[in-house]
């Protein structure tokens, strides 16, 4: 009988991928859900509502892995303080639910994998590259970050590996941080946003989707993992590519950081900063990117 892999946010950019790659590698999948959702020969959906505290226990109880993806975006909506609030909890409430699954039937799991973020490093910009001993920051990325990675904690202290997945801005087809920039640079109007200096660590979908796989069978995977590539890609020079890849050179000033600021407010400085990264541990498990070069990975994501 195939092993189960449960996933929260399975409905999302990155849950939607992963589950299409886990069903090829043999794996029967389960997904937690808010909404009542009608089973499928492939997919097999249980019930939650974190705002009661609710979860099908089954759901915990019938899975071999759990992968938690689930989470508010980060660069939705303004950080006021509710919004804060939001996004640190829909990451440690999932995990706390089922954790108290996990202790009230004493199940062992295989592995509990959960996504991070490099946020964890701080919206700082610097030549420094960050590896998973770098400190996490203080500022409100960094902070949540460790709170997220700290709640699977209490996980591996029950006995059961877990592994985290601190992903860098995920590359996808008409998904994930193009859906956002690519209508304005599809249309002619991208521009580079702040001094453009802030480096940009990205990871494209089809080997984000090959680390959750590769940390579901490589028992000897735990702790944290960088999960982007690691280059010099800045904004600058990500948008200089992306523009040329639809045939203009950009021809609009750079956006303000004060624009940013105004407009955006705290949650600017997670798009006008950003540090390097590097890949060196999840590479030494083995596993190589298939996309290393930007331009390959962007042309196979707007073609």
């Amino acid at each position: 009988m195939a092993q189960n892999v449960l996933l929260t946010g399975g409905s999302g950019f990155i849950g939607k991928h992963l589950t299409n790659v886990l069903i090829d590698a043999g794996y029967s999948v389960s997904v937690l859900s808010r909404s009542n959702k009608e089973n499928t020969p492939e997919i097999k959906y249980y019930n939650w509502d974190l705002n009661k505290n609710y979860i099908d226990e089954n759901a915990v109880l019938n899975a071999d892995y759990i992968i938690h993806l689930a989470g508010e975006g980060i660069v939705e909506k303004r950080w006021t303080e509710k919004r804060k609030k939001a996004i640190l909890e829909s990451r440690t409430k999932p995990i706390d639910l089922i954790f108290s699954v996990l202790e009230k039937h004493n199940k062992k799991l295989n592995a509990f994998i959960s996504s991070s973020a490099v946020g964890i490093y701080g919206a700082v910009t610097s030549h420094k590259i960050c590896t998973e001993e770098t400190p996490p920051a203080d500022d409100f990325l960094g902070t949540t970050c460790q709170i997220w990675e700290n709640a699977v904690d209490k996980i591996e202290a029950f006995g059961i590996r877990t592994v985290k997945i601190r992903t860098g801005i995920v590359l996808g087809k008409d998904e994930g941080f193009l859906k956002k920039v690519n209508p304005s640079f599809k249309s002619g109007f991208g521009a580079v946003l702040g001094t453009g200096k802030q480096y940009l660590p990205w990871i494209h979908i089809e080997d984000l989707c090959q680390i959750y796989c590769k940390s579901v069978v490589d028992d000897k995977m735990h702790g944290p993992y960088n999960a982007a590539v690691t280059d010099n890609t800045t904004n600058s020079r990500f948008s200089k590519i992306l523009a040329a890849l639809y045939g203009y050179a950009i021809w609009l000033p750079k956006v303000p950081p004060f624009i940013l600021r105004i407009g955006l407010g705290e949650m600017s400085e997670a798009i006008l900063k950003g540090q390097r990264v590097s890949s060196e541990k999840i590479q030494k498990t083995g596993f190589e990117f298939q996309f290393t070069d930007l331009e390959k990975a962007l042309i196979s994501c707007i073609h």
